[in-house]
């Protein structure tokens, strides 16, 4: 993992309220109240990036990048971060991978506000940008190795190439997000934004003679980004 890749990680750590908030409010409603202010305060609410905007809203794509709602969310994050980011942000270069991370990752929570413009649902978390990530993954890297555990085959670590893992990753998040509503639960469309809004960029970055055909060991577990 390159220092690029830490910096991210160390800060979505800090920005999360997990921890430091249990320690300072306890358990309990004082500590679901304080939470849920937190969300709103930095998370997206659609209906008010999309009715009646302001600067502070506006900024709530990018800030909402940074927090997360429970361990479990921001370590499945930072899993699938780790996995397939550090090739990708070494083919692009430190700043460059930066500065993509941060856009297509705000263009995929607006995506989902405009989508879900009357929820007032505060959405959080990485996951439209790290979907960004894979979606560049495959573009750049579509016959790297990648070895996945897939529950329905009893977790047994298989290896395939990237896009075989990647596409039917991508068709899971269709399916889910047909079925899902605007309420609370997993954005599925910041995740379609986000895998499209990278793989097109990569495809109109690079060109099929600068991509890198290198066999890469990665590990993908069951829990969607």
């Amino acid at each position: 993992m390159t220092y690029g890749l830490i910096a991210l990680c160390v800060l979505t750590f800090l920005v999360s309220p997990l921890s430091g908030f249990t320690m300072a409010y306890g358990r309990g409603e004082a500590l679901l109240g304080a939470q849920s202010a937190y969300f709103e305060r930095w998370g997206v609410i659609p209906a008010q990036l999309t009715h009646h905007p302001t600067l502070w809203s506006l900024l709530t794509p990018l800030t909402a990048l940074f927090v997360h709602g429970s361990w479990l969310h921001l370590l499945g994050n930072m899993l699938f971060l780790y996995v397939f980011g550090a090739m990708t942000e070494e083919r692009m270069g430190r700043v460059h991978f930066a500065l993509f991370y941060l856009a297509a990752g705000y263009v995929a929570l607006f995506g989902y506000a405009i989508a879900n413009a009357g929820s007032e649902q505060t959405l959080v978390g990485a996951s439209g940008a790290i979907s960004a990530v894979l979606g560049a993954f495959l573009r750049l890297f579509p016959r790297a190795r990648v070895t996945s555990l897939f529950p329905f085959l009893l977790f047994l670590p298989l290896r395939f190439p990237a896009w075989i893992v990647l596409v039917f990753w991508f068709v899971l998040q269709w399916v889910a997000a047909r079925h899902a509503g605007s309420g609370p639960g997993v954005a599925y469309l910041a995740h379609l934004v986000g895998f499209a809004v990278g793989f097109c960029y990569a495809w109109g970055r690079y060109r099929r003679s600068d991509r890198v055909e290198v066999k890469a060991v990665a590990t993908e577990g069951e829990r969607q980004p």
